[in-house]
């Protein structure tokens, strides 16, 4: 059995984060909850339902990333894949078997999970995400050659992987670095269709101007960037 660690990057989804873990699959070996600073009861809800609890008090969402891969890097056992996955319960957690099967059964180094339009809850995205992951994907495929159509969140990876990448953003690129990065190292890599749904509470970044257009600046920052390369 693979043994499979879930980051899950949250803040205030004191309202959501007991579903998104209780819905994992049952074979995950651990699951990290890196906790941004919450003010509700986010971090006592995730160690209710079985995670562990890391705490970054930087705000980013790269920050909250980066801390449950600091928290893993120093566990005894190495894992073979890492999953990230929102806390905010848009994804269905129980679709990680879908998102991890072609790294298991097909050697691929990187998934994401593609949030099909047929497969989309209506109002589950902002006419301005998808209207950003549109202009990033083709910016991606006219200047990378790429095959991505979506930035999304629920994604997959192997850890030695990972580590090779390096990732830095610790804010809104994280997304798009990884797989800016995964291109441009040659990795192997593959979308999965998964379904999205409305999210519970409001979103960090599409919920407000400031988010959308600080997240739309740093997305196009690290593809411009990396065509420079």
């Amino acid at each position: 059995m693979a043994d499979i660690r879930v980051i899950i990057p949250a803040i205030n989804e004191g309202d959501s984060i007991g579903k998104v873990i209780s819905e994992l699959p049952e074979h995950v070996t651990e699951i990290i909850v890196a906790d941004n600073g919450s003010q509700d009861d986010t971090a006592e809800n995730a160690r209710k339902a079985g995670a562990t609890v890391v705490t970054e008090t930087r705000k980013g969402y790269g920050y909250a990333c980066l801390k449950g891969l600091e928290y893993i890097s120093k566990q005894s056992k190495v894992p073979d894949i890492i999953v990230f996955i929102d806390g905010d319960y848009s994804d269905y957690p129980e679709e990680l078997d879908k998102v991890v099967a072609p790294i298991l059964e097909n050697d691929v180094d990187f998934v994401v999970g593609a949030r099909k339009k047929s497969l989309r809850e209506p109002g589950s995205m902002t006419p301005q995400q998808v209207f950003g992951n549109q202009l990033a994907t083709f910016l991606m495929r006219v200047l990378f050659r790429s095959r991505f159509t979506d930035l999304g969140p629920f994604r997959a990876i192997k850890y030695e992987k990972l580590k090779e990448l390096g990732m830095q953003d610790t804010t809104y690129g994280w997304t798009v670095e990884m797989q800016l990065k995964i291109l441009r190292k040659k990795m192997s890599y593959a979308e999965i269709p998964v379904r999205y749904k409305r999210r519970i509470g409001v979103s960090k970044v599409s919920g407000t101007v400031k988010g959308t257009i600080f997240a739309g600046i740093k997305i196009l920052g690290w593809i411009f960037k990396y065509s420079l390369k």
